[in-house]
């Protein structure tokens, strides 16, 4: 029976590549998980470098700290902010509640930690190697600095991929700040491929629900190829 149900999910996905209001939500999933990875990369990438490249009294518990938000589950992250958010809460003013800023924001935040960590790790594998080289060759330390990082630009990418991947697959955040809001043709529609997976299997429409997994997988692995093309590139 399962496979039934599979194979007729195939089948309606096949169907709706074209229906306006897939493209609509499958864009607003990409777009809004785009802006979080965007957001995240522009804040957590400088500090992830100072972390991988420097040592300092207490480092050891600041990567601690970043692999343990790791391991905070995303409804915990929704009720945070939803806390905050609301129109009484501290950040209540800016009127995050209820959009896709307010998702993308969330979802940021989720996957912080994530390009961190990577990163990090990845800048520690190569920098006592690479650094000395440089070094010897004559490099002095900007130089060295950069080399390093250069040569982890493969893990970069490895870890700005994995956080996308895990902004767009996320269902906690998207649903308790955005809400799941869709009115057709309206302009403060929240709804996105997880949210209405989690609607469409609670009211056992379950061919769509399988549909549109199959939809969010497909843009996984699409992006998922295309980060291992543009690390061979770079390579």
């Amino acid at each position: 029976m399962a496979w039934d149900y599979i194979i007729q999910g195939f089948s309606e996905a096949v169907k709706l590549i074209d229906d306006p209001y897939v493209i609509e939500i499958a864009l607003r999933s990409i777009k809004v998980s785009g802006i979080a990875t965007l957001m995240a990369v522009a804040w957590s990438l400088p500090i992830s470098v100072l972390l991988g490249l420097k040592d300092f009294p207490g480092k050891w518990l600041v990567k601690t700290l970043i692999n343990g938000l790791m391991g905070v589950p995303t409804v915990i992250w929704g009720l945070v902010l939803y806390l905050m958010f609301v129109p009484l809460g501290p950040l209540g003013s800016l009127g995050l509640l209820y959009t896709e800023m307010g998702i993308s924001v969330g979802q940021a935040l989720l996957i912080t930690p994530i390009i961190m960590s990577i990163v990090v790790n990845s800048l520690e594998s190569i920098e006592g190697e690479v650094r000395e080289l440089a070094l010897t060759l004559g490099a002095d330390e900007m130089r060295a600095s950069f080399q390093v990082v250069r040569e982890s630009v493969g893990g970069i990418v490895l870890a700005i991929i994995a956080a996308f991947n895990r902004a767009i697959a996320e269902l906690g955040i998207a649903l308790m700040i955005g809400g799941n809001i869709y009115v057709r043709g309206g302009v403060y529609n929240t709804r996105v491929l997880t949210t209405a997976i989690q609607m469409y299997t609670v009211r056992a429409e379950i061919n769509m629900a399988i549909a549109l997994g199959i939809i969010l997988m497909g843009i996984v692995l699409a992006v998922n190829l295309l980060s291992n093309l543009v690390r061979k590139w770079l390579e």
